[in-house]
């Protein structure tokens, strides 16, 4: 079956030709023997006895010419070459080598050559000075006279004599030289470089000497057109040689590598130039790679190498253009915009930062390269990478490094090109954006280069528009203006008052050419347009920009006027773009500190901005053109100006503001009131009052109440000492005649403004006061006798203006009547004399109040008594007397409703008494009965009200009661008694408040609400719950409209709508309080008021809640009610306080302001919004949590667990917002602790009192959270009170609680803090710790043993145990279930529930592999209690784990999670070991998953690491003798060494690299020992399994010593399968397929020692892919792949076991990288083969893959599929 031409069969066929002679076999038999004592050497002297004997065996039988049992012989040679050996050794080696060589001739040498090359080859690199001579020799002799013959092993023979070429000046140098030279001479130079070319790229090593070499026989290659007949067809073989040298770690290889380039191959030659453009890339990649090495040698050579020879700076610029500098920028370029895996991001950056060290260079490769270098900057910067500092850093240092003029022409030249094109993408646009916002710019940039810019891209704007006018909408105009932006934003001010100073040939240009080209010339950009001739003041940047702006925003706001038939999205785009300009000149302007002159019509420009204010735009737009026409009035360094001191002007602007005073617009309010304001303030007349006036005057209804609702906004939003009373006068009278209009919907929308504008009450009175006070006004002090009673008054001595003042008089009642107790108190507690308005004070004084701290109310009493009393003279009655009698009618409706408040003083009061029951008796003697029933209810409120200053208990009653209620308080209790509520009450009441359509009058409802239900409790309490509800369903409608009010959205596209503001929140607020005390407690308003004055007792009772507080607020003087009757009548508040707590819950969590990054025209309102709501939610909270701290913070808990997604409410809220409430961390663990305590207690009555939503597991995973929030001092404070509720939970036995494994982890949280404080040097701190923490460990860990005996969960995964419910059959109970079922305790997913015994379990387990082990040694300290809890986790989950498994190594990962944690402590080795070891000494280890396998690792080596004697061990089994007895099965013993083989190369495979080489030696004396005594095919599979292990987990150095014995054995499997094929299904195929995956790896690996001998087994020249004529193969793979393919086809073809199906090998090359692809084995998809042929295209395509992998990965390997591919071959289901 052999091929006859075969080296092998040859070999065969010359040992048959002896094999008969008796002769012969008894020469083989002294061979044999001598061979035989190579086992007893012990030293160097035995090896040369041996060697002598072995020569003086050969010398005898010189006859024959042939050596028997060669491949022993040569074994054994080899290992005499061993270089540690003595040099006297080496040359009797050399001597039996010699000898050897002259029998068998050239024809044996050539037939013999792989098995004698193998030991002489690698020698020489190692060989003594005494010994090379004769090696030499024996190359020269016997090796180079076969010529032609040495063509399979050239590389080999390089490689093996390249080292004498180390030193020029050694002994061998010129020897070696001529050796080499004659070697070439025996195949063509080409063949011969190429092998040069293959050594550089394998073998790093002999790049320096591979180099010296060259430098001497390579020739120049500048000339020569065609250069293959000298380097070969490849030439990017070559390529990646120097390639590889230019790259290599070595400085001198580097350098080498460049004075070969510079001599033979430069960049202008023919080689580099006829290369392929991805070759000439690598070159040049690996060439300017030398600049990172910072050397001044290396550096000069490579600038050598791309300037070319010339000496002058001129040619040498000339000579890189011409032929390196397209290729440098190409290959830099590629390198930054697609950078490789292999290297940081920031080296082709780095590189280009050093070219320009070299000027010749760095100037050229700057213009060709800069922008695309900034590109890639850009792209890295916005990309998300672990380099990112780097390349930020390269990134900055590149800037500064580059020219700026380079840099900016080149970007400038760019964004020309953009805005001219008018393209959809700006990328120099981005970049000019990303530059500015990136890097630092220096002063040059600054002041010459930005401003230059600046003027000219606003001059090119100007051009395109005038040019083509509907570029003004274009994208690249919005892009435009937002670079113009952010490069004004860069310039110093004085910079654009004049041009940089230029050099004298420019210098014309500056003084005499538009922005626009000056910067093309300054640049040396050509134009890219004709440009009309320049007008303005174009020389000076300021000018020209304004000037252009200015144009450009008339076009820009007559293009939005125009704009028909246009998309939402392209008015937002032309608003956004308008809005931009107006941007840009107002930051313009805001710099101009001295006076300047332009060319411009502002009244023109005024008149076409304010005709785009209509609606097509929006309130950013208005919010821009107000803000800049009023900057540019108050500009008056501008010159000319406009001014807009005129109505018809203000009259468009504040028009266009009023409309954004709406309601629906509430997020633009503060910002509209402020410009109105700066309006007014640019304004010399009152053009905005009246403009006010005008609108609130207006002939339609729906404008009217428009204006009123926006002159609402523009009054509330005002601060007093803007005196809007006075500024604004008219429109404030117009709407407090509203309050008395016939008109109800007028008279409606005044109320409301009243109620929800008007701020400040003294805004009104202190004009209507200074009216009422007017001097002309003249009273004379008179007493009238009436039936001969004195009765005292005044006489008005002249008429006035009676109707003006009884409207002033009108306007006032209804203020009052509006106003109520807040404006009666206001007026009481507000002095006059500190008011804004000086006028007021000065006519108070003149009036006679000398007390400085005068109230207003005290002056209004006193005024309305004077107007009371006082009566026209007689002479002027008939015409005064009517309206005095209106006016004393308002007067005295007036002093009602003052005093029916309550607010009155004492003194005051009896003044009052005295004037109305005479002015009473007055009337009645006078026939005057119109004042008389006002008169009464006056003066009966002042007689109630005389009692009450007698009787403070009272007061508060009757400051409550409405003037028309209020008769007797008598009357009112018995009308309260006998009231009965209509049942439609609650209903109209609900309504009222919730219906979105009656929001303007919401504030009259809460009013009479919040009045009246606390004024007749109980009757109407029935209406609490539902009001309650209806309030926070209110709020949270309120809280959704704000919530999407907040979006942020696109600005320009539409304005956001929202009516919800601060005060409706505030209102709501305070109803939701007042209604959530009312539900808990019927007491009276009176007891609900103190509430405030019991604090300190509350926060006493902090924590006792339901069971404290409650008690008292229910105790009664005659009967206490029974818990039930109590719990039956309070059900409904628990459900009021939950909902109420709840909504505000989300409105505290939700409404926290952050300032967002870009500000908008809605911040303002919205952040007071925001701040004031949450203030006002907080105290209403800590009012609530006063009187019911339990349940409140209960309720807290309770909403922070359920999922409420609508809200954003942000995961710490809970926790700050129970830190806000409570006092302490001490007292929020208190609490919690009291509450989980209350829900384990068995008594019924205490269980009825809790909130049964809220189960104990809840609460578990709140403190557990919060403790995690502590800090160490906080947690020693909290640890007492939890070690108490511990300590309850552990009980005294160790039996499982429900609450155990909550318990633990929360103890668990508390004890991670302690331990990294002080507080663990107190003992018994530490103590107490470490017991609760070991008994909940113990009892977790208990319960989940017994969870394994009754529900088997850990033989099933963690998804099978989640659904555990759903079986079909039912879960089998424990006694730990019973006793849970007992238990009437709720239980939450965190904590055990029956049923759920599976989900507990592996929480539990998670929780020791993940918290409880990492953080045991820190918490328990002793070793001891450390292994004592380890051995518990052992005996219950692990043991039970491991056991009874097919395949014991697929355990749920949770479990091999516990066993690595517990692998790091070394104190617990004793308590896991054992498991272990009895899994990894199964004999169905193997069995199952490679991924499963994985895991073990870390733990398999920490065991071989710790017990120091389980390798030697492990290393027993395998040499164990066979049994003697009889009974013993030879296969299972077999079976048994093989498994034991394969646990060593497990056990190799869990360590790292070199971890084991310490026993390497011993190792090595196994496998050899086995594959010497076993000839069994799956104990030696094994072994090389082993070595492929030992390859991946050992320097190749390490196995120097082994290399003899492995090609030994590999040589003879191979040349035994050449001989004789197994057959199909033969018991070899696995040894022969084990000895195939080896050497795969082998090959794919490429170790440095094998290469020299791979030529045996594979091709490794040229040859293998340009194959010569008449080439026949050497290699055994080669010829193995020609026999196996000849075997006659069977009818079904056996079909090799692979992963993926398939039958082929895998290409050994991964395409890991899209540039360098990297290394892999080509076997790694073959389990098993049923037939030799599976092999076959193995076979026949390893020589030209190793060949490709080699051209293409450049050394990568792929290491994670090659140890993947021994895991798969390791753990394969057998």
């Amino acid at each position: 079956m052999a091929n006859p031409n075969g080296v092998v069969a040859q070999a065969v066929a010359a040992q048959q030709s002896f094999a008969s002679d008796p002769k012969y076999k008894k020469y083989t038999q002294q061979v044999e023997k001598c061979l035989n004592s190579f086992d007893n050497v012990h030293e160097w002297a035995d090896c040369i006895a041996f060697l002598k004997q072995l020569l003086k065996t050969f010398q005898a039988y010189m006859q024959f010419k042939e050596i028997p049992r060669k491949l022993i012989v040569a074994k054994r040679l080899s290992q005499c070459l061993n270089p540690a050996l003595p040099t006297g050794v080496h040359q009797r080696a050399l001597d039996v080598y010699s000898h050897i060589l002259a029998v068998l001739g050239s024809e044996g040498l050539k037939r013999d050559l792989p098995i004698w090359s193998s030991g002489l080859f690698p020698f020489f690199e190692y060989a003594a000075t005494s010994v090379k001579p004769t090696l030499l020799n024996l190359y020269d002799t016997h090796y180079l006279p076969l010529q032609a013959g040495l063509r399979p092993v050239m590389k080999s023979f390089i490689l093996a004599l390249l080292p004498g070429l180390e030193e020029e000046t050694g002994e061998f140098f010129e020897k070696v030289i001529s050796l080499l030279d004659r070697l070439s001479g025996t195949v063509s130079p080409s063949f011969f470089f190429q092998n040069i070319w293959l050594v550089m790229l394998t073998t790093p090593s002999a790049r320096g000497t591979a180099l010296n070499l060259l430098s001497r026989r390579l020739p120049q290659l500048h000339g020569l057109e065609d250069i293959t007949s000298i380097v070969g067809s490849d030439i990017g073989l070559m390529i990646r040689a120097f390639a590889s040298a230019l790259e290599d770690e070595n400085l001198l290889v580097r350098r080498s590598a460049l004075d070969l380039l510079l001599q033979s191959m430069r960049v202008d030659s023919s080689a580099v130039k006829r290369a392929q453009a991805e070759d000439r890339s690598i070159l040049m990649r690996a060439a300017i790679s030398v600049v990172l090495r910072r050397d001044l040698s290396l550096n000069r050579r490579l600038y050598s190498w791309l300037l070319g020879p010339g000496e002058k700076s001129e040619k040498q610029i000339e000579y890189l253009k011409d032929n390196a500098l397209e290729l440098l920028r190409s290959t830099l370029k590629e390198d930054m915009l697609s950078p490789s895996g292999e290297y940081s991001e920031s080296r082709p950056f780095k590189i280009f930062i050093s070219l320009l060290d070299k000027w010749e260079i760095g100037a050229a490769l700057s213009e060709v390269l800069i922008y695309d270098s900034f590109k890639a900057v850009k792209v890295l910067a916005n990309a998300t990478s672990r380099g990112q500092e780097d390349i930020s850093m390269t990134a900055n240092t590149l800037y500064e490094a580059v020219e700026p003029h380079i840099i900016w022409r080149r970007l400038l030249s760019a964004v020309f090109q953009e805005i001219v094109s008018g393209d959809q993408q700006f990328e120099a646009i981005d970049m000019i954006l990303f530059i500015l916002n990136t890097f630092s710019q220096d002063e040059e940039i600054q002041t010459i280069h930005c401003p230059l810019i600046f003027a000219a891209v606003v001059d090119l704007l100007e051009i395109e528009v005038e040019r083509e006018p509907l570029k003004a909408s274009s994208p690249s105009m919005k892009a435009s203006l937002i670079l113009l932006e952010a490069i004004l934003f860069h310039i110093p001010h004085i910079t654009l008052l004049s041009r940089p100073e230029v050099k004298s040939d420019l210098q014309t240009a500056s003084d005499t050419e538009r922005p626009y080209i000056f910067a093309c010339i300054f640049y040396d950009i050509k134009p890219h347009l004709d440009t009309p001739a320049p007008s303005g003041t174009y020389t000076v940047p300021f000018c020209s920009a304004f000037e252009s702006l200015i144009t450009l925003s008339m076009v820009f706001g007559q293009t939005l006027t125009k704009a028909t038939g246009t998309s939402t999205a392209d008015f937002a785009q032309l608003r956004e773009i308008f809005s931009s300009s107006l941007t840009l000149i107002d930051r313009l302007v805001s710099r101009l500190s001295s006076s300047i002159k332009l060319i411009w019509e502002p009244k023109r420009w005024l008149s076409v901005v304010l005709d785009s204010l209509q609606e097509k735009t929006n309130f950013t737009v208005v919010d821009k053109t107000i803000s800049l026409i009023v900057l540019l009035q108050q500009t008056s360094d501008l010159t000319p100006n406009f001014s807009v001191d005129d109505r018809s002007t203000v009259s468009k602007m504040i028009n266009c503001l009023l409309l954004y005073l709406r309601p629906d617009y509430a997020v633009y309010h503060v910002r509209a009131v402020n410009l109105i304001w700066s309006l007014d303030a640019a304004t010399t007349r009152s053009h905005v009052e009246s403009i006010l006036a005008q609108a609130m005057n207006s002939s339609e209804s729906r404008n009217v109440q428009e204006s009123y609702e926006a002159f609402g906004v523009l009054w509330r939003l005002t601060e007093d000492n803007m005196l809007p009373g006075f500024r604004f006068k008219v429109p404030m009278m117009i709407v407090l005649d509203t309050l008395k209009n016939e008109e109800p919907n007028l008279r409606r929308i005044g109320e409301t403004w009243m109620r929800c504008s008007l701020k400040s009450y003294l805004r009104v009175l202190d004009p209507i006061l200074f009216e009422l006070m007017d001097p002309s006004i003249r009273r004379s002090i008179s007493t009238m006798k009436v039936k001969g009673k004195q009765i005292p008054g005044f006489t008005y001595e002249r008429p006035f203006d009676q109707r003006y003042i009884n409207h002033l008089l009108d306007m006032l009642a209804s203020v009052i009547r509006i106003g109520g107790q807040g404006f009666v108190k206001t007026a009481r507690m507000s002095g006059i004399k500190r008011s804004h308005h000086s006028g007021l004070v000065t006519r108070v004084e003149a009036s006679g109040f000398p007390d400085p701290d005068v109230s207003y109310l005290e002056v209004l009493v006193e005024l309305l008594l004077h107007y009371l009393q006082a009566e026209p003279k007689i002479s002027w009655a008939p015409t005064m007397y009517p309206q005095n009698l209106v006016i004393q009618s308002t007067v005295v409706d007036l002093l009602q409703a003052i005093i029916a408040r309550g607010e009155i003083s004492g003194v005051s009061i009896d003044v009052v008494e005295a004037a109305v029951i005479g002015k009473l008796y007055f009337c009645i003697h006078t026939d005057r009965p119109a004042l008389q029933n006002k008169l009464l209810h006056l003066l009966h409120s002042v007689i109630s009200a005389s009692i009450a200053t007698d009787e403070p208990s009272r007061r508060i009653t009757v400051g409550n009661q409405r003037p028309e209620e209020s008769l007797t308080s008598g009357d009112v209790d018995e009308h309260a008694r006998g009231y009965s509520m209509n049942p439609l009450l609650t209903q109209t009441l609900v309504d009222g408040i919730i219906t979105p359509t009656n929001q303007s009058v919401l504030q009259h409802w809460l009013d009479f609400v919040l009045m009246a239900i606390p004024q007749f409790q109980p009757m109407l309490q029935a209406v609490v719950a539902p009001l309650n509800e209806c309030v926070g369903r209110k709020l949270l409608m309120s809280l959704r409209d704000l919530l999407k009010a907040s979006k942020r959205e696109e600005e320009f596209s539409s304005d956001t709508h929202s009516s919800t503001s601060d005060a409706e929140f505030t209102m709501l607020l305070n109803g939701l309080e007042r209604l959530i005390l009312l539900s808990l407690t019927y007491t009276s308003e009176v007891n609900l008021m103190e509430d405030d004055a019991s604090i300190n007792a509350e926060k006493a009772v902090e924590g006792s809640g339901l069971l404290g507080y409650v008690s008292n607020v229910f105790s009664s003087d005659t009967t206490q009610q029974s818990s039930d009757d109590q719990l039956t009548v309070r059900s409904f508040a628990y459900h009021a306080l939950n909902e109420g707590v709840r909504v505000l819950y989300l409105i505290w969590g939700t409404l926290e302001w952050t300032e967002p990054e870009e500000t908008t025209s809605r911040d303002e309102s919205l952040a007071l919004i925001y701040n004031r709501t949450r203030t006002r939610c907080r105290r209403v909270l800590e009012h609530i949590f006063r009187v019911q701290s339990v349940e409140v913070f209960e309720s807290i808990v309770d909403c922070w667990n359920r999922d409420m997604f609508e809200y954003p409410v942000s995961a710490n809220a809970p926790f700050e917002l129970v830190d806000v409430l409570v006092s302490s961390a001490q007292n929020v663990v208190h609490m919690i602790c009291e509450s989980i305590s209350l829900r384990m207690s068995s008594s019924e009555k205490r269980k009825q009192s809790i909130n049964l939503d809220l189960t104990d597991g809840v609460l578990f995973k709140y403190l557990e959270l919060y403790l995690k929030r502590l800090e160490g001092p906080l947690a020693i404070q909290v640890w007492g009170r939890f070690l108490q509720l511990a300590k309850e939970i552990a009980g005294s036995t160790r039996d499982f609680k429900p609450q155990t494994f909550p318990t633990l982890r929360c103890a668990t949280v508390l004890a991670e803090k302690i331990t990294q404080t002080t507080a663990m040097e107190d003992k018994r701190i530490r103590k107490e710790l470490q017991d609760i923490f070991a008994k909940l460990l113990d009892s977790s860990v208990g319960y989940v043993g017994r969870t394994y005996g009754s529900s088997s969960w850990i033989r099933r995964s963690a998804n099978e145990a989640l659904s555990s419910n759903g079986r079909d059959s039912p879960a089998p109970v424990s006694r730990v279930d019973e006793k849970m079922n007992a238990s009437t305790t709720s239980f939450a997913p965190d904590t055990p529930r029956p049923g759920a015994t599976n989900e507990v379990a592996i929480q539990i387990n998670e929780f020791i592999a993940t918290v409880a082990l990492p953080l045991m040694r820190g918490i328990l300290m002793d070793n001891d209690k450390v292994s004592s809890a380890c051995a518990n986790i052992v005996y219950y989950i692990v043991s039970p784990a491991l056991k009874g498994k097919t395949r014991p190594m697929e355990v749920d990962q949770i479990v091999v999670n516990i066993i690595y944690e517990m692998s790091k402590i070394p104190s617990a080795f004793k308590t896991w070991k054992s498991p272990v070891t009895e899994l990894l000494n199964d004999n169905k280890v193997f069995n199952g998953a490679p991924g499963a396998a994985e895991s073990w690792k870390p733990i398999v080596k920490t065991v071989f690491d710790t017990d120091k004697t389980s390798f030697p061990e492990l290393l027993n089994k395998i040499s164990t003798a066979p049994s003697a007895n009889i009974f013993t099965n030879r296969e299972y013993e077999m079976l048994v060494r093989s498994l034991n083989l394969r646990r060593l190369s497990f056990v190799l495979l869990a360590g790292d690299k070199n971890h084991y080489l310490t026993v390497l030696p011993s190792i090595q004396e196994k496998l050899v020992d086995v594959l010497r005594n076993v000839t069994t095919p799956i104990v030696q599979s094994e072994v090389y399994l082993c070595i492929r292990v030992l390859l991946c987990r050992l320097s190749p150095h390490n196995l120097t010593s082994f290399w003899p014995v492995l090609l030994t054995e590999l040589y003879r499997i191979f040349e035994q399968v050449m001989l004789n094929l197994p057959s199909d299904g033969s018991e070899d195929l696995p040894l022969v397929l084990a000895a195939c995956k080896c050497l795969d790896l082998l090959i794919a690996i490429q170790t440095e020692e094998f290469q020299i001998h791979q030529w045996m087994f594979v091709t490794d020249t040229v040859d293998a892919i340009y194959r010569p004529n008449e080439w026949s193969p050497e290699a055994m793979m080669d010829q193995l792949a020609e026999i196996a393919a000849s075997l006659p086809r069977v009818s079904t073809p056996s079909t090799s076991t692979t992963t993926n199906g398939g039958t082929s090998p895998a290409p050994n090359v991964s395409t890991f990288t899209p540039h360098r692809p990297m290394r892999r084995p080509m076997l790694t998809s073959i389990r098993q083969i049923d037939s030799i042929r599976d092999l076959v295209p193995f076979f026949s395509s390893v020589s030209i893959t190793t060949y490709e992998s080699v051209y293409a990965s450049n050394g990568s390997i792929d290491w994670d599929a090659i140890e993947k591919g021994i895991m798969d071959d390791m753990f394969d289901g057998r």
